[in-house]
């Protein structure tokens, strides 16, 4: 009935621009409802969906940052360590050479005594060569100067007393000739 009325009464000359009370009530009513619901549940909701949003925004912001800063610790640690790294191939590239010098230098050193020694054996060597040679020379030239002497006085020269006698004497003889040539 009331709807109906309603639907008489504005038949009857109502004004199709001015709404009617009961609508505006019933619509009011409904509004208010629909917005406490959503103020009550909806915009909660939201602002918690918001909020964990700009959390997890701003969490990984922060952690770009931290992640930013040690790599940049870490670079700055792996630049050091290269430059260390640097200069310790550099120090042991400088003992290297040290100690190739050092080696060559003691190589020579070894090398020049060996020569010396060498040398030194050679020359006593050739020295020891030379006194045997010459004794062995006055030997000969002693017998031949018995051999000859005795076939000169015609006599042998077997005693021994004797012929060491006439060799020394030769000998010396050839020592003073050979002193007076020298000497001239």
């Amino acid at each position: 009935m009331i709807s109906s009325a309603l639907i008489l009464g504005a038949a009857e000359g109502a004004n199709p621009l001015v709404p009617n009370p009961w609508e505006i009530l019933i619509t009011a009513v409904g509004f208010a409802v629909l917005m406490f619901l959503v103020i009550k549940f909806v915009v909660p909701s939201l602002e918690k969906s918001y909020q964990d949003r700009v959390e997890a925004i701003e969490g990984g912001l922060a952690k770009a940052e931290k992640a930013q800063a040690e790599a940049n610790q870490m670079m700055a640690d792996y630049e050091q360590q290269l430059g260390d790294a640097r200069q310790e191939a550099n120090r042991i590239r400088e003992e290297a050479r040290t100690e190739a010098a050092q080696i060559v230098a003691e190589a020579r050193e070894r090398a020049q005594a060996d020569a010396d020694r060498i040398t030194e054996q050679a020359h006593t060597q050739i020295a020891a060569d030379r006194a045997q040679a010459s004794t062995q020379l006055r030997t000969e030239v002693g017998t031949l100067a018995t051999t000859l002497a005795g076939k000169i006085v015609g006599e042998s020269l077997n005693d021994d007393a004797r012929s060491q006698r006439v060799v020394d004497r030769f000998l010396a003889d050839l020592d003073q000739h050979q002193s007076a040539g020298v000497a001239k």
